[in-house]
Protein backbone atom coordinates (compact mmCIF):
# COMPACT_ATOMS: atom_id res chain seq x y z
CA UNK A 1 0.00 0.00 0.00
CA UNK A 2 1.11 3.52 -1.44
CA UNK A 3 3.15 5.39 1.79
CA UNK A 4 0.93 8.67 2.54
CA UNK A 5 2.68 11.65 1.07
CA UNK A 6 4.74 14.18 4.29
CA UNK A 7 4.74 17.49 4.26
CA UNK A 8 8.21 19.40 4.46
CA UNK A 9 8.40 19.00 8.12
CA UNK A 10 8.70 15.38 8.37
CA UNK A 11 5.19 15.13 9.47
CA UNK A 12 2.19 13.57 8.04
CA UNK A 13 -0.25 16.27 6.56
CA UNK A 14 -3.11 16.69 8.90
CA UNK A 15 -2.25 14.62 11.99
CA UNK A 16 1.58 14.67 12.73
CA UNK A 17 3.29 17.39 14.51
CA UNK A 18 3.79 19.30 11.96
CA UNK A 19 0.34 20.17 10.96
CA UNK A 20 -2.35 22.35 12.83
CA UNK A 21 -1.74 20.73 16.50
CA UNK A 22 2.33 21.85 15.99
CA UNK A 23 1.63 25.53 17.70
CA UNK A 24 4.16 27.90 17.22
CA UNK A 25 6.10 30.24 19.82
CA UNK A 26 3.25 32.74 19.07
CA UNK A 27 0.46 31.00 19.18
CA UNK A 28 1.23 29.61 22.69
CA UNK A 29 1.82 32.78 23.97
CA UNK A 30 -1.20 34.12 22.94
CA UNK A 31 -3.32 31.15 24.69
CA UNK A 32 -1.37 31.33 27.72
CA UNK A 33 -2.17 34.91 27.71
CA UNK A 34 -5.83 34.29 27.23
CA UNK A 35 -6.27 31.96 30.32
CA UNK A 36 -5.92 35.45 32.21
CA UNK A 37 -8.71 36.29 30.49
CA UNK A 38 -12.59 36.62 31.55
CA UNK A 39 -12.58 33.05 32.02
CA UNK A 40 -9.41 32.50 33.84
CA UNK A 41 -8.23 33.23 37.22
CA UNK A 42 -6.46 36.38 36.27
CA UNK A 43 -6.51 39.69 37.91
CA UNK A 44 -10.07 40.75 36.64
CA UNK A 45 -11.47 38.18 38.45
CA UNK A 46 -9.90 38.57 42.06
CA UNK A 47 -12.51 39.10 44.47
CA UNK A 48 -13.28 43.02 45.25
CA UNK A 49 -13.40 44.34 49.26
CA UNK A 50 -16.21 46.45 50.75
CA UNK A 51 -14.13 49.44 50.50
CA UNK A 52 -13.43 48.98 46.51
CA UNK A 53 -17.31 48.60 46.22
CA UNK A 54 -18.02 51.59 48.13
CA UNK A 55 -15.67 53.61 46.08
CA UNK A 56 -16.65 52.28 42.86
CA UNK A 57 -20.13 53.00 43.74
CA UNK A 58 -19.50 56.82 44.93
CA UNK A 59 -17.72 57.35 42.04
CA UNK A 60 -21.07 56.65 40.40
CA UNK A 61 -23.16 58.85 42.90
CA UNK A 62 -24.07 62.32 41.76
CA UNK A 63 -24.82 63.61 45.43
CA UNK A 64 -21.43 62.39 46.53
CA UNK A 65 -19.82 63.99 43.53
CA UNK A 66 -21.27 67.61 44.54
CA UNK A 67 -20.91 67.37 48.02
CA UNK A 68 -17.37 66.46 47.47
CA UNK A 69 -16.84 69.44 45.26
CA UNK A 70 -18.22 72.03 47.69
CA UNK A 71 -16.60 70.22 50.53
CA UNK A 72 -13.07 70.87 48.48
CA UNK A 73 -13.87 74.43 47.95
CA UNK A 74 -14.72 74.66 51.54
CA UNK A 75 -11.24 73.25 52.55
CA UNK A 76 -9.49 75.11 49.58
CA UNK A 77 -10.81 78.59 50.59
CA UNK A 78 -10.07 77.83 54.57
CA UNK A 79 -6.49 77.04 53.28
CA UNK A 80 -6.00 80.11 51.28
CA UNK A 81 -8.85 82.99 51.86
CA UNK A 82 -6.80 85.57 50.53
CA UNK A 83 -6.81 83.71 47.43
CA UNK A 84 -10.95 84.67 46.52
CA UNK A 85 -11.02 87.40 48.89
CA UNK A 86 -8.50 90.73 49.49
CA UNK A 87 -8.47 92.93 51.96
CA UNK A 88 -8.64 92.20 56.03
CA UNK A 89 -11.99 90.91 57.36
CA UNK A 90 -11.42 93.05 60.75
CA UNK A 91 -10.67 96.24 58.17
CA UNK A 92 -14.25 98.14 58.93
CA UNK A 93 -15.62 101.61 57.77
CA UNK A 94 -18.29 103.27 59.63
CA UNK A 95 -19.34 105.36 56.98
CA UNK A 96 -20.41 102.17 54.90
CA UNK A 97 -22.53 100.88 58.03
CA UNK A 98 -25.60 98.56 55.78
CA UNK A 99 -24.38 99.96 52.57
CA UNK A 100 -25.64 97.56 49.70
CA UNK A 101 -22.99 95.74 47.53
CA UNK A 102 -20.59 97.89 45.43
CA UNK A 103 -17.31 97.82 44.02
CA UNK A 104 -15.07 95.07 46.03
CA UNK A 105 -17.90 94.55 48.18
CA UNK A 106 -20.07 92.33 46.02
CA UNK A 107 -22.30 91.41 49.52
CA UNK A 108 -21.92 94.78 50.64
CA UNK A 109 -21.55 95.75 54.21
CA UNK A 110 -22.83 94.75 57.64
CA UNK A 111 -24.06 97.39 61.06
CA UNK A 112 -20.17 97.87 61.58
CA UNK A 113 -19.56 98.51 58.12
CA UNK A 114 -17.34 95.66 57.93
CA UNK A 115 -17.15 94.03 53.92
CA UNK A 116 -19.66 90.96 53.97
CA UNK A 117 -17.71 89.18 51.17
CA UNK A 118 -14.45 89.29 53.13
CA UNK A 119 -15.67 88.14 56.31
CA UNK A 120 -18.30 85.35 54.76
CA UNK A 121 -14.91 83.85 52.93
CA UNK A 122 -12.45 84.18 56.07
CA UNK A 123 -15.32 83.02 58.42
CA UNK A 124 -15.05 79.53 56.57
CA UNK A 125 -11.30 78.60 58.26
CA UNK A 126 -13.25 78.68 61.77
CA UNK A 127 -15.59 76.29 60.91
CA UNK A 128 -13.97 73.90 59.25
CA UNK A 129 -11.19 73.80 61.37
CA UNK A 130 -13.80 73.63 64.28
CA UNK A 131 -15.63 70.28 62.55
CA UNK A 132 -12.71 68.66 61.46
CA UNK A 133 -10.86 68.71 64.99
CA UNK A 134 -13.70 68.44 66.71
CA UNK A 135 -15.06 65.07 64.46
CA UNK A 136 -11.74 63.59 64.56
CA UNK A 137 -11.26 63.89 68.70
CA UNK A 138 -14.79 62.28 68.76
CA UNK A 139 -14.09 59.53 66.43
CA UNK A 140 -10.68 58.65 68.27
CA UNK A 141 -11.76 58.99 72.03
CA UNK A 142 -15.35 57.28 71.17
CA UNK A 143 -14.16 54.28 69.04
CA UNK A 144 -11.18 53.86 71.55
CA UNK A 145 -13.48 53.38 74.33
CA UNK A 146 -16.01 51.44 72.37
CA UNK A 147 -14.06 49.16 70.89
CA UNK A 148 -12.50 48.74 74.00
CA UNK A 149 -15.59 47.93 75.90
CA UNK A 150 -17.14 45.95 73.13
CA UNK A 151 -14.38 43.65 72.70
CA UNK A 152 -13.14 43.31 77.06
CA UNK A 153 -17.23 43.42 78.36
CA UNK A 154 -18.17 42.84 81.71
CA UNK A 155 -17.33 45.64 84.04
CA UNK A 156 -15.78 47.77 81.95
CA UNK A 157 -18.54 47.76 79.18
CA UNK A 158 -21.22 48.04 82.30
CA UNK A 159 -18.98 51.02 83.30
CA UNK A 160 -18.62 52.96 79.91
CA UNK A 161 -22.95 52.01 79.21
CA UNK A 162 -23.37 54.20 82.44
CA UNK A 163 -21.29 56.88 81.86
CA UNK A 164 -22.65 57.65 78.41
CA UNK A 165 -26.28 57.83 79.89
CA UNK A 166 -24.94 60.38 81.98
CA UNK A 167 -23.43 62.22 78.83
CA UNK A 168 -26.49 61.92 76.86
CA UNK A 169 -28.81 63.50 79.82
CA UNK A 170 -26.51 66.84 79.46
CA UNK A 171 -28.52 68.86 76.91
CA UNK A 172 -25.52 70.03 74.20
CA UNK A 173 -26.67 73.64 73.91
CA UNK A 174 -27.18 74.59 77.79
CA UNK A 175 -24.20 72.38 78.22
CA UNK A 176 -22.02 74.98 76.15
CA UNK A 177 -23.73 77.87 77.66
CA UNK A 178 -22.52 76.80 81.20
CA UNK A 179 -18.97 75.42 80.21
CA UNK A 180 -17.97 77.75 77.86
CA UNK A 181 -19.36 81.00 79.71
CA UNK A 182 -16.33 80.67 82.32
CA UNK A 183 -13.88 80.06 79.66
CA UNK A 184 -11.50 83.19 78.57
CA UNK A 185 -9.75 81.96 75.95
CA UNK A 186 -11.35 83.92 72.66
CA UNK A 187 -9.54 80.28 70.53
CA UNK A 188 -11.48 78.02 69.22
CA UNK A 189 -10.16 75.11 71.20
CA UNK A 190 -12.38 75.45 74.34
CA UNK A 191 -15.32 74.83 71.60
CA UNK A 192 -13.31 71.42 70.36
CA UNK A 193 -12.75 70.58 73.87
CA UNK A 194 -16.59 71.01 74.59
CA UNK A 195 -17.78 69.32 71.65
CA UNK A 196 -15.26 65.99 72.18
CA UNK A 197 -16.56 66.07 75.99
CA UNK A 198 -19.78 65.84 74.68
CA UNK A 199 -19.50 64.11 71.52
CA UNK A 200 -17.95 60.88 72.17
CA UNK A 201 -20.71 59.07 74.04
CA UNK A 202 -22.78 58.26 70.26
CA UNK A 203 -19.29 56.98 68.61
CA UNK A 204 -18.55 55.17 71.78
CA UNK A 205 -21.80 53.31 71.07
CA UNK A 206 -21.88 52.47 67.52
CA UNK A 207 -18.05 51.75 67.97
CA UNK A 208 -19.06 49.11 70.65
CA UNK A 209 -21.92 47.35 68.54
CA UNK A 210 -19.83 46.68 65.52
CA UNK A 211 -16.90 45.34 67.58
CA UNK A 212 -19.73 43.03 69.11
CA UNK A 213 -20.95 41.47 66.08
CA UNK A 214 -17.37 41.52 64.48
CA UNK A 215 -15.52 39.65 67.52
CA UNK A 216 -18.40 37.02 67.01
CA UNK A 217 -17.45 36.21 63.02
CA UNK A 218 -14.96 33.07 62.02
CA UNK A 219 -11.75 34.45 61.29
CA UNK A 220 -11.71 36.05 65.00
CA UNK A 221 -12.17 32.37 66.76
CA UNK A 222 -9.42 31.22 64.62
CA UNK A 223 -7.21 33.96 65.33
CA UNK A 224 -7.89 33.56 68.88
CA UNK A 225 -7.31 29.71 68.50
CA UNK A 226 -4.05 29.96 66.48
CA UNK A 227 -3.02 32.21 69.83
CA UNK A 228 -3.25 35.94 68.16
CA UNK A 229 -2.83 38.49 71.22
CA UNK A 230 -5.49 40.96 72.18
CA UNK A 231 -4.05 43.94 70.32
CA UNK A 232 -3.50 42.06 67.14
CA UNK A 233 -7.16 41.27 66.86
CA UNK A 234 -8.54 44.38 67.81
CA UNK A 235 -5.94 46.28 64.94
CA UNK A 236 -5.73 43.83 62.33
CA UNK A 237 -8.96 41.47 62.39
CA UNK A 238 -12.08 43.95 64.04
CA UNK A 239 -10.91 47.11 63.51
CA UNK A 240 -11.11 47.38 59.62
CA UNK A 241 -14.03 45.66 59.47
CA UNK A 242 -15.74 47.96 62.16
CA UNK A 243 -14.76 51.13 61.54
CA UNK A 244 -17.36 51.54 58.58
CA UNK A 245 -20.62 52.69 61.03
CA UNK A 246 -17.62 55.07 62.66
CA UNK A 247 -16.88 56.81 59.58
CA UNK A 248 -20.06 57.29 58.76
CA UNK A 249 -21.82 58.58 61.63
CA UNK A 250 -18.64 61.14 62.14
CA UNK A 251 -18.76 62.60 58.83
CA UNK A 252 -22.91 63.18 59.18
CA UNK A 253 -22.02 64.53 62.77
CA UNK A 254 -19.21 66.64 61.09
CA UNK A 255 -21.93 69.24 59.90
CA UNK A 256 -23.95 68.83 62.97
CA UNK A 257 -20.64 69.95 65.07
CA UNK A 258 -20.23 73.12 62.74
CA UNK A 259 -23.62 73.77 63.19
CA UNK A 260 -22.94 73.90 67.25
CA UNK A 261 -20.08 76.01 67.04
CA UNK A 262 -22.12 78.70 64.93
CA UNK A 263 -24.88 78.56 67.44
CA UNK A 264 -22.86 78.80 70.60
CA UNK A 265 -21.29 82.14 68.75
CA UNK A 266 -24.47 83.54 68.01
CA UNK A 267 -25.82 83.15 72.03
CA UNK A 268 -22.11 84.75 72.68
CA UNK A 269 -20.26 81.72 74.65
CA UNK A 270 -18.52 80.27 71.55
CA UNK A 271 -15.99 82.23 69.52
CA UNK A 272 -16.43 86.15 70.56
CA UNK A 273 -15.40 89.44 68.36
CA UNK A 274 -12.43 89.82 67.13
CA UNK A 275 -12.61 86.44 66.05
CA UNK A 276 -14.02 86.31 62.58
CA UNK A 277 -16.58 83.26 62.65
CA UNK A 278 -20.44 82.86 61.02
CA UNK A 279 -22.29 82.74 64.07
CA UNK A 280 -20.72 85.79 65.55
CA UNK A 281 -21.81 87.50 61.86
CA UNK A 282 -25.32 86.54 61.98
CA UNK A 283 -25.49 87.19 65.56
CA UNK A 284 -24.56 90.81 64.91
CA UNK A 285 -26.75 91.04 61.59
CA UNK A 286 -29.85 90.31 63.28
CA UNK A 287 -30.73 93.66 64.69
CA UNK A 288 -30.54 94.96 60.91
CA UNK A 289 -32.51 91.98 59.31
CA UNK A 290 -34.96 94.72 58.11
CA UNK A 291 -32.14 97.66 56.74
CA UNK A 292 -29.46 95.70 55.21
CA UNK A 293 -30.30 91.90 55.00
CA UNK A 294 -27.81 90.88 52.96
CA UNK A 295 -25.60 90.90 56.11
CA UNK A 296 -27.33 88.39 57.46
CA UNK A 297 -27.80 86.51 54.44
CA UNK A 298 -24.36 85.83 53.14
CA UNK A 299 -23.24 83.75 55.91
CA UNK A 300 -26.36 82.22 57.05
CA UNK A 301 -26.27 80.83 53.44
CA UNK A 302 -22.87 79.82 53.39
CA UNK A 303 -23.22 77.89 56.85
CA UNK A 304 -26.36 76.20 55.75
CA UNK A 305 -24.82 75.11 52.36
CA UNK A 306 -21.85 74.10 54.17
CA UNK A 307 -24.01 71.96 57.08
CA UNK A 308 -26.40 70.57 54.00
CA UNK A 309 -22.83 69.32 52.38
CA UNK A 310 -21.37 67.08 54.92
CA UNK A 311 -24.71 66.01 55.35
CA UNK A 312 -25.16 64.46 52.30
CA UNK A 313 -21.78 63.60 51.93
CA UNK A 314 -22.20 61.37 55.16
CA UNK A 315 -25.58 59.99 53.29
CA UNK A 316 -23.75 59.25 50.27
CA UNK A 317 -20.57 57.10 52.44
CA UNK A 318 -23.26 55.23 54.27
CA UNK A 319 -25.25 54.30 51.38
CA UNK A 320 -21.92 52.94 49.58
CA UNK A 321 -20.44 51.41 52.93
CA UNK A 322 -24.54 49.71 54.08
CA UNK A 323 -24.35 46.50 51.92
CA UNK A 324 -28.49 45.80 52.97
CA UNK A 325 -28.83 49.23 50.90
CA UNK A 326 -27.34 48.09 47.71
Amino acid sequence: MPEQPHEPGGAIAGTGMGGPMDLGASEAATLEEGAGGPTGAGPADKPRSLWSDAWRDLRRNPVFLLSALVIVFLVFVSLWPSAIASGSPLACDLAKSQDGPGPGAPFGYDGQGCNVYTRTVYGARTSVTVGVCATLGVALLGSVLGGLAGYYGGWWDALLSRATDIFFAIPVVLGGLVLLSVVTSNTVWPVIGFMVLLGWPQISRIARGSVITARQHDYVQAARALGASDSRILLRHIAPNAVAPVIVVATIALGTYISLEATLSYLGVGLRPPSVSWGIDISAASPYVRNAPHALLWPSGALAVTVLAFIMLGDAVRDALDPRLR
